[in-house]
């Protein structure tokens, strides 16, 4: 836990604006995921390499603290990662001077992802709180591996977990999590762009969210009531790309675990 603390403070640092609550959800996923390059005892480097089941894992968190940088403390942590994660399918969300680098080690884009940023007024709303057997299930079909130790601890205080069901069928759901800037908004995993915008108007304060460019309605909404872009992504994977609904996908989790 304190390799993952220590991660989150150096992304804080680096104005990556993670979650207050990440630290839990975070080992959660992948007890030994969080890898470090040490000098005298002293964390330099780090990355996270979420193995989330036998066929798919994540890349995010890779720091070398600004001191010790072009000392290859930064490549041994990202050595040791990738042999972490193996022949899995490895996915990244990689900003746009690192994609060439990224390609060079096998990544292959697959879509970009939009940082919105705005404030919402609290609107009337369907939502309501969710439990964690149903978002599982809704989950699984929008993400690449099913994740339940990491949702159990992701839909736990001080993140807000909403759903909006029919019939008593899930329709889709999204979780706030207060950072050190405002609240992110992922996952936001819907059926249509109807429902998402249902579920963002239940959320409150200042809200960011990382949208695929391909939800080109739900974008225009978000611009229509003042949120601004602030950087793009792209989603990136090593192997064989998961088979996902991705149409359901208005929102990811987040750029560190996918």
């Amino acid at each position: 836990m304190t390799r993952v603390i220590r991660r989150l403070d150096w992304a804080a640092a680096e104005g990556w604006n993670p979650g207050l609550g990440d630290a839990l959800p975070f080992q959660a996923a992948d007890p030994d995921g969080f890898i470090g390059a040490f000098v005298d005892g002293v964390m330099v480097a780090g990355i996270s390499a979420v193995a989330y089941d036998e066929r798919f894992g994540f890349i995010g968190l890779y720091i070398c603290h600004k001191n010790w940088r072009g000392q290859g403390h930064g490549k041994a942590v990202w050595d040791a990662g990738m042999a972490h994660l193996g022949s899995r399918t490895i996915g990244l969300d990689g900003v746009p001077e690192q994609q060439a680098n990224y390609g060079r080690m096998g990544f292959e884009q697959t879509y970009e992802t939009i940082r919105f940023s705005g404030t919402l007024a609290r609107q009337t709303s369907a939502a309501r709180p969710a439990e964690l057997d149903a978002v599982a299930r809704y989950d699984r079909a929008c993400f690449p591996a099913e994740r339940r130790d990491f949702l159990r601890a992701w839909l736990l205080p001080p993140n807000r977990c909403l759903a909006v069901s029919v019939g008593g069928a899930v329709r889709g759901y999204a979780v706030s999590r207060p950072c050190v800037e405002g609240y992110k908004i992922g996952p936001l995993f819907a059926d249509t762009a109807e429902v998402a915008l249902e579920l963002m108007g239940a959320m409150t304060g200042p809200l960011h969210i990382d949208v695929p460019v391909q939800q080109v309605d739900f974008i225009e909404a978000l611009r229509g009531q003042g949120f601004v872009p602030r950087f793009m992504t792209a989603r990136m994977y090593r192997g064989p790309a998961p088979r996902l609904e991705q149409h359901r996908v208005f929102g990811i989790t987040s750029l560190e675990l996918g």
